[in-house]
């Protein structure tokens, strides 16, 4: 694969890929995903170089997408990108948000559909990258990606944010707390949480 890093400083063209994109899709199903999104799939890039990565990535999702037009990606998780590619004769636009989350993509195409993939690290070992590919496809996957990616040992377990426990968990703590009074068996109010 030849590659041409940038034609100008916004647009890169990049020539089809020798090698294909590792990737799993969830079969065509409606959303069932994460509390924050839907994941779609599992996808495990080479590299963190995206603009080298997209093209085997796009050529692959055009039979369910379409073109692909635009990616949107955490700008922390990828090398310095440009803000277009091109991709066998079609514009892609590349997106960086701080406020993404590190281990998706969001893939959209020229049908209006979009797709999110759990990014597996270009370091992870094949068999952990492969089961955790195989877990996002999954059709009943609601996981969140980092614990589908701690939980496959491919990310610290410390780094999975827990649910916060709190008032919310217990009824009747949440009823005190908002007002509500408990009385002992005297008949006498219990005091406030507050």
């Amino acid at each position: 694969m030849k590659s041409v890093p940038h034609i100008s400083p916004a647009i890169a063209v990049v020539d089809r890929p020798l090698s294909g994109a590792r990737l799993r899709i969830k079969p065509k199903a409606p959303p069932t995903g994460y509390v924050d999104g839907y994941i779609d799939g599992g996808w495990w890039p080479r590299s963190r170089d995206l603009s080298r990565e997209l093209p085997a990535l796009a050529h692959v999702l055009g039979v369910r997408l379409g073109r692909v037009t635009r990616v949107a990606y955490a700008l922390d998780a990828w090398d310095a990108t440009p803000r277009r590619i091109t991709v066998d004769g079609g514009t892609v636009r590349l997106e960086g948000f701080h406020s993404q989350d590190r281990h998706v993509v969001h893939v959209s195409g020229s049908d209006h559909m979009r797709l999110t993939l759990l990014v597996v690290p270009p370091e992870a070992n094949v068999a952990a990258a492969h089961d955790a590919m195989m877990r996002a496809a999954g059709r009943g996957n609601a996981d969140r990606p980092a614990v589908i990616l701690a939980e496959g040992g491919i990310l610290p377990d410390a780094s999975v944010p827990r649910p916060r426990l709190g008032y919310d968990d217990d009824p009747q703590s949440r009823w005190a707390t908002d007002g509500g009074s408990l009385f002992h068996e005297r008949g006498e109010p219990a005091r406030s949480a507050r």
